[in-house]
């Protein structure tokens, strides 16, 4: 045993708080407020996965795909990776307890300052001073460091000799992964990386520093009560004030009469932490059902500059497909899944800066590497690494790109009936794919390859842009005429005679749903900074105590079981 979720048959009606999602915001919120002693409840949609759990072979990674699209669906809801085929942008997200956490690769960092001069941010985030305490927070519970070896892999010498060539520059990219045996602040015993490569398939190691390893064990310890499988529809404003969350299990089938297993709970705050696609789902769902929200509700929506493409065909070896762990091969090291990123500065013009990561493709996928090459031609190639195996064939040379830049925040979420679409006409003439594609043929070309922006376009997902970073959708605002949430993530109020500013008291939305633009980095820094900034401010509004300090143990839990507390 030794999760951290409980039974769903222990879930009460009534909690002083319920928070929806279990990422970054998620996480952040179920532990400041534990802390403080409220009675917090976290639902959360997708499963909870314990170190060794995740997948490690091509079988295992395909139950653990769900694909959806405006006309068809497969894979389990509850599956860990969560892939919406759009018309006009693809989105991936992750699912699980810890969201997006579990599956990304750990990059953290600040973005440019510039970023936060746009005035499509509130005032308020410049001026009190407390996103740099947020991000001193974020720092300190996720401890992102660089690889210290990060310069010996060759998939990061791989990119950094283009870099010079290019008027580039070369960064050992901190991520949010243990280096060394440790106990981390939420008093969990976390062994060293193995370098296995494997961060975006699920930490086996338990070396990546998950939400699942930090901010919801700490939870947890504090009296916080989890659960997982459950979809949160909407919510409702009760005439008392209370807030009312609708909710089913996930999955789960409705009848003509309804939903048998449909749940309705209770709190006095509610704060939707469900990620981009999550969050704005709810709230649309729940503005179709009365509540007043700003009409700039699903506005805004960012893919954060985002290509994840590929070099076939180089003449150097880059050891970029993970290994797993246990080790698939012996001798054989990858690194973390980003070690280091090359990166274009642009003084002028902060739209034109770009970051380029020497990604490793998980060791599940590695079986069926080859295969997705097919439909490009790329005969020859991919069929000797079936021969051979993509660890000593073509594909030892093949490089991952993962880039992140900046785009113009043009797309906009609508419910198709009771379902989530995004809309992005002209998404992939987007300029920064361009200059990405530009640049990323560069880098390939340094190495003897040649860019490949999408081996699956013959397929599905078409020629469309996709991205793993989705940002907005109830973005800050001065106010509701600019905004969904204010500065500290409160839903403004619609409501006929409420002033511009006006807040529905006790509802927040805390995820990267509230960011209203582009980063330009990997965005998981900042959401944890904004929701630890947000946490400040409730302090302040409720009169509440609570600290960030790391936890005192006597003996550390296993990464095995979280949730066993000595």
């Amino acid at each position: 045993m030794g999760q951290l979720a409980k039974p769903v048959d222990q879930l009460r009606e009534r909690y002083d708080v319920i928070i929806v999602g279990s990422g970054y915001g998620g996480g952040v919120s179920a532990s400041r407020l534990a802390r403080a002693g409220k009675k917090v409840a976290v639902l959360e949609r997708g499963r909870e996965f314990v170190t060794g759990d995740f997948p490690s072979r091509f079988p295992e990674l395909r139950n653990e795909l769900r694909i959806s699209s405006r006309s068809m669906s497969s894979g389990s809801a509850t599956a860990l990776y969560d892939l919406r085929i759009g018309d006009d942008i693809h989105v991936l997200v992750g699912c699980g307890l810890g969201g997006g956490s579990l599956v990304n690769a750990g990059v953290s960092l600040r973005p440019d300052q510039r970023v936060f001069g746009d005035e499509v941010w509130p005032g308020q985030l410049r001026q009190d001073g407390l996103l740099d305490e947020g991000y001193r927070r974020a720092e300190a519970w996720l401890r992102p460091s660089p690889h210290p070896r990060a310069p010996e892999f060759e998939k990061y010498q791989a990119i950094s000799g283009a870099a010079d060539a290019m008027g580039c520059q070369m960064r050992n990219t901190p991520v949010a992964v243990s280096f060394e045996d440790t106990i981390n602040p939420a008093g969990l015993a976390q062994p060293a990386c193995t370098s296995c490569g494997d961060c975006c398939s699920g930490c086996n190691v338990g070396a990546k520093n998950t939400v699942a390893l930090t901010y919801l064990p700490d939870a947890v310890r504090h009296g916080a009560e989890l659960f997982t499988e459950i979809t949160v529809q909407r919510v409702v404003k009760r005439p008392d004030g209370v807030w009312q969350v609708d909710a089913r299990p996930t999955g789960s089938k409705r009848n003509g009469k309804g939903n048998s297993d449909a749940m309705k709970l209770e709190a006095d705050v509610v704060i939707l932490a469900a990620g981009t696609l999550g969050s704005t789902e709810i709230l649309l769902r729940s503005a179709a059902a009365g509540l007043p929200i700003s009409d700039r509700l699903g506005q805004r929506f960012s893919a954060n500059g985002d290509i994840i493409a590929f070099g076939y065909g180089g003449d150097k070896v880059v050891n970029a497909i993970g290994i797993g762990h246990p080790a698939k091969i012996d001798g054989f090291e990858v690194g973390s899944s980003v070690t280091g990123q090359l990166e274009y500065r642009d003084s002028d013009n902060l739209d034109l800066e770009y970051a380029v990561q020497d990604g490793a493709m998980p060791s599940p996928i590695a079986p069926i590497l080859p295969v997705m090459f097919l439909p490009n031609g790329r005969l020859l190639g991919a069929v000797q690494s079936l021969v051979k195996g993509v660890y000593n064939g073509p594909f030892a040379r093949l490089q991952t790109f993962f880039a992140v830049s900046h785009d113009s925040a043009s797309g906009r979420f609508v419910l198709d009936g009771d379902r989530l679409q995004l809309s992005w006409p002209g998404a992939h003439e987007e300029p920064v794919y361009e200059r990405l594609s530009d640049a990323l043929s560069q880098i390939a070309g340094h190495v003897g390859g040649k860019f490949v922006q999408n081996p699956l376009a013959g397929t599905v997902m078409g020629k469309q842009p996709a991205t793993a970073h989705p940002l907005g959708g109830c973005g800050m605002g001065a106010e509701r005429t600019d905004g969904v949430v204010n500065h500290k993530g409160q839903v403004f109020d619609a409501s006929a005679g409420q002033g511009g500013t006006a807040t529905h008291r006790g509802l927040y939305v805390i995820d990267g749903s509230i960011i209203p633009r582009s980063l330009g980095v990997n965005p998981l820094l900042t959401i944890t900074a904004l929701a630890e900034r947000a946490m400040l401010h409730m302090r302040t509004d409720f009169g509440l105590s609570f600290d960030a300090e790391p936890v005192e143990v006597q003996q550390a839990a296993d990464v095995t079981a979280p949730g066993a507390f000595a």
